[in-house]
């Protein structure tokens, strides 16, 4: 099988973030391997592992496929470490600021001509929390989405994948045939650490990086824009009870004003 999982490096959740003329500044932060696609990695890797295996010679490969700027090959070089075998980085100024529509158009393109059986991406990117790429890029393939999966079961044989998902009205249960976009959440399983073995083997791992002209993807501009933003507004003072024998009462009576009791 061939396994392509859909990574992203963002900035890091706990840095303070601002926009800077319409886009996220993302040069002075620090970035990291978006958290959700870690799932997404340790899932491709177990499949890979419980049919023959994604070693040197195996019947399985895992390839790594982003988009983003060349810093991106920091991050990339993470999951390669965790145990994937190559990866495929898109930079090019051009895609500066691509939204999900154009993002969706480029991967999509990789995709088809990698000739993959199983895409597979975590829910969301922590930076834009849209969770519509996985969807855009299988429509754009033609191919069946399995989304939102906490379990997934695969034959190779009969070029099936299995999930299961829950829903507010219940638990679904459906498969789809070679090829499909599968993402998957974060309970799925526990991403394993990278061990020294991998990490200094991640250093000799090709990442093939190409600009957007070779992806073959229909040049379009964003679709969507960001044409204001404005900092979060400090957080407001709280408010202070002094214990004189009415504590109780004013405590009442501020979830009362809060419309909490």
């Amino acid at each position: 099988m061939k396994i392509a999982v859909c990574v992203k490096q963002v900035p890091d959740s706990w840095a303070e973030k601002k926009m800077v003329a319409g886009l996220l500044d993302r040069a002075t932060v620090d970035a990291v391997l978006n958290d959700l696609d870690e799932y997404a990695i340790e899932e491709a890797l177990r499949i890979a592992e419980a049919h023959g295996g994604n070693e040197e010679g195996g019947a399985n490969t895992v390839t790594l496929i982003s988009m983003g700027p060349e810093r991106a090959s920091e991050a990339i070089r993470k999951g390669l470490s965790m145990g994937a075998n190559d990866a495929i980085l898109v930079s090019d100024s051009v895609l500066a600021g691509a939204d999900a529509i154009v993002t969706a158009e480029v991967l999509a393109n990789v995709m088809w001509k990698g000739e993959f059986d199983i895409v597979i991406c975590g829910t969301e990117s922590t930076d834009a929390r849209m969770s519509v790429v996985p969807a855009m890029m299988s429509e754009k393939l033609g191919c069946a989405q399995l989304t939102f999966a906490s379990r997934v079961e695969v034959d190779p044989a009969a070029k099936k994948v299995s999930i299961t998902r829950v829903t507010e009205a219940g638990v679904d249960e459906i498969y789809g045939e070679f090829p499909c976009v599968v993402s998957v959440v974060e309970k799925i399983n526990e991403p394993r650490y990278p061990s020294f073995k991998g990490i200094m083997a991640a250093k000799k791992k090709t990442i093939d990086v190409r600009d957007f002209a070779s992806t073959g993807a229909e040049f379009t501009k964003s679709w969507s824009v960001v044409v204001d933003a404005a900092p979060r507004p400090p957080r407001a003072a709280g408010v202070v009870i002094t214990d004189d024998g009415s504590a109780g009462q004013k405590l009442v009576d501020f979830l009362l004003e809060k419309k909490l009791i």
